[in-house]
């Protein structure tokens, strides 16, 4: 799935991505780390799996969009 990262800490490296449909989403630490990023900047376009209920899914990997 892809979103746009529309927050994100650093100190905590967790933050929240946006869905196409406007939903933020929020992702934590371990779901960062998985997907091997140093550094997110609001704005990039990311890829993002998810695991739960489609109404409250829960982020477990957020890596970089790539074409």
């Amino acid at each position: 799935m892809q979103a746009t990262a529309y927050t994100y800490d650093p100190d905590t490296r967790s933050g929240q991505v946006l869905l196409d449909d406007g939903t933020p989403v929020p992702f934590d630490a371990p779901a960062f780390d998985a997907g091997g990023l140093r550094l997110l900047r609001p704005g990039q376009r990311v890829r993002i799996e998810t695991e739960g209920p489609k109404e409250r899914p829960r982020i477990t990997l957020v890596t970089l969009q790539t074409f």
